[in-house]
C-alpha cells in the first residue's frame, strides 16, 4: 500500500473530535456510567460561551471603528446562529435520526444575508457598510460552527477575521495611498472645477473621475462633485493639504475622503 493511500481521506470513516471525546467523557461519567447526558450539557454551554466569546472579537473592532452595527448587534446575531444550530441538533428527538439538521442552519443564512444588507448605505457616488455587512455575516458563520460544536473552525476562522480587519486596513491604506476619492458639496454658482485645477496645479496632483450633479441640503440646491486626487509621481497624496485648501475656497460647503480608511 502507497503512502498516498494511507493519507487518503475514507469518507466512510467517521471523524473523531474534540467535542465528540468531551461528550464521550461526561456522558460516561468519567467511565463510572450513569443515565444523565452530562457531556451534550457541556458542549451546549461551552458553544454558547465560545460564540460570545469569538463573536465579541469582531463585534468590539467595530465597536472601536464606529461602525453603526458593533458590539452587541454582532453577539445578537452570532449567538441566535449558535441556538437554532443547537436546536437543529437536539431540539428534535422525537423524530430520530431522520430529521435534517442543517435545514435551520440554511435559513439562519438566508436570514442573516438580508440582515446584513441593512447595514449597507448607499450615497450617491460612495457605499459605506460592505465590510460590516461582511462581518454580520462571518458571525453567524462562526456562530454556526459553535452551535455544531466545531469549537476549532470557530475560532480559526475568528482569528483569520481579527487578521483580515486589524492587519490588512494597512494594506488598503497603503494600495490606495495615491488614489484618494473626495466629495465636495459647493454653492450653484462656484466654479468648482476651475477651483480644483488650480489647487491640483497648486499641490502638483492630477483631478480624475469628475462628476457632478445637484442636489438638495436643507432648502436650498447644492452641486455635489465627486472626484479623485492622485500623485503621478507615485508619491502619496497629502490629504490635509487638499482639505485645508479645498475647505478654504469660497462657495465650498464640505468636503469628504471616501477612502481614506
Amino acid at each position: 500500500m502507497s503512502i498516498l493511500n494511507t493519507l487518503a481521506f475514507n469518507p466512510s470513516e467517521p471523524i473523531v473530535t474534540i467535542d465528540q471525546k468531551i461528550a464521550e467523557l461526561f456522558n460516561s461519567n468519567f467511565g463510572l456510567g450513569g443515565e444523565w447526558s452530562w457531556g451534550n450539557l457541556l458542549l451546549i454551554i461551552i458553544s454558547l460561551l465560545l460564540t460570545v466569546l469569538l463573536c465579541a472579537f469582531v463585534g468590539m473592532e467595530r465597536e472601536i471603528r464606529g461602525r453603526s452595527a458593533g458590539l452587541r448587534t454582532h453577539l445578537l446575531v452570532g449567538l441566535g446562529s449558535a441556538i437554532v444550530m443547537i436546536i437543529s441538533i437536539y431540539g428534535f428527538p422525537m423524530f430520530g435520526a431522520t430529521r435534517d439538521v442543517a435545514r435551520l442552519a440554511a435559513g439562519v443564512i438566508a436570514g442573516v444575508g438580508f440582515l446584513g444588507a441593512g447595514a449597507i448605505i448607499h450615497n450617491q457616488a460612495s457605499i459605506k457598510g460592505l465590510t460590516t455587512a461582511s462581518t454580520i455575516w462571518l458571525v453567524m458563520a462562526i456562530g454556526l460552527a459553535c452551535g455544531s460544536m466545531n469549537f476549532t473552525l470557530a475560532i480559526i476562522s475568528c482569528l483569520i477575521v481579527m487578521v483580515v480587519l486589524v492587519t490588512f486596513r494597512r494594506v488598503e491604506r497603503y494600495l490606495t495611498r495615491n488614489n484618494k476619492l473626495f466629495i465636495v458639496i459647493s454653492n450653484l454658482d462656484t466654479p468648482i472645477m476651475t477651483d480644483l485645477l488650480t489647487i491640483a496645479n497648486e499641490l502638483g496632483y492630477v483631478v480624475s473621475g469628475v462628476t457632478s450633479q445637484i442636489i438638495s441640503s436643507g432648502n436650498e440646491s447644492c452641486v455635489e462633485t465627486t472626484f479623485q486626487i492622485s500623485n503621478e509621481k507615485g508619491k502619496s497624496v497629502s490629504l490635509e493639504s487638499v482639505v485645508n485648501k479645498l475647505s478654504k475656497t469660497e462657495g465650498i460647503k464640505s468636503v469628504q475622503v471616501l477612502n481614506s480608511h
